[in-house]
C-alpha cells in the first residue's frame, strides 16, 4: 500500500514501533503524554477507543499535514480492566489473576488526518489463555520488571510472559500491542476515504 502522507505513531512503545517497522512503514514517533491509568471498570471497547483517540489528538496537534495512529490496549478480565501494573505489587496481583484462566485483550486504534481532523477508530479483541502460574514464577519474572510497562503485566513477544501463555484465540500481534491486519485494512479505507474528499 502506497502512503499518501507521512504516518506519526503517538505511542513510545517498543513493540508498536517494532511492529510498524515489521511491515516496511516510514514513520516518526511522538509520544502523547496522555496518563493511561493502570485499573479501572466499565466497557472495553469505550475505553480503548477513547484512548487511542486522545493520544492520537494531543499529538495531532503538533502536525500540519500527516496521520497520526494512537493506539491502546488492555487485558480485561471479571469484568474489570487491567492497564499497565502501577508498582511491583500490582504486578504481582494481576498475574495471580490471570494464571490458569483465560482473559481478553483488546486493543483501540485511531486514525486521525491532518489537516482535515478526519478520523477512524478500530478495535480488536483476542482471547488468551494462561496456563496455571507457580508463585516463584511470578516472584522471578516480576523480579525481572518486564512486566512495568505492560498492560495485564506480561508480554507475549519477546521475554518470559510467552512460557505462561496456553492458548491465543485471534490475532497474536493484537497481544503484542497493535493488530497489524486490523490497522492495514483500517488505514487502507481511511485513504480511499480521504482521495475521495
Amino acid at each position: 500500500m502506497l502512503l499518501k502522507k507521512k504516518l506519526v505513531l503517538a505511542s513510545g512503545s517498543p513493540r508498536r514501533q517494532h511492529l510498524l517497522r515489521q511491515i516496511g512503514w516510514p514513520f516518526e514517533v511522538r509520544e502523547s503524554g496522555i496518563d493511561e491509568g493502570s485499573e479501572s471498570a466499565g466497557d472495553p471497547i469505550r475505553h480503548v477507543s477513547g484512548l487511542s483517540e486522545r493520544k492520537a489528538q494531543a499529538v495531532g496537534e503538533s502536525f500540519k499535514n500527516a496521520i497520526i495512529i494512537g493506539a491502546d490496549t488492555i487485558v480485561r478480565i471479571d469484568g474489570g480492566i487491567l492497564g499497565k501494573p502501577a508498582d511491583r505489587a500490582d504486578a504481582t496481583r494481576m498475574l495471580r489473576m490471570l494464571g490458569g484462566r483465560t482473559h481478553e485483550v483488546y486493543t483501540g486504534v485511531t486514525l486521525i488526518d491532518r489537516p482535515s481532523g478526519r478520523r477512524a477508530t478500530a478495535v480488536e479483541v483476542t482471547r488468551v489463555t494462561f496456563r496455571p502460574l507457580e508463585e516463584d514464577e511470578i516472584r522471578d519474572y516480576v523480579s525481572s520488571g518486564s512486566p512495568m510497562d505492560k498492560a495485564g503485566a506480561y508480554g507475549i513477544q519477546d521475554d518470559m510472559g510467552a512460557v505462561f501463555v496456553e492458548r491465543i484465540d485471534g490475532c497474536f500481534y493484537n497481544v503484542v500491542g497493535l493488530p497489524l491486519s486490523r490497522l492495514y485494512v483500517t488505514l487502507r479505507e481511511f485513504q480511499k476515504q480521504l482521495d475521495s474528499d
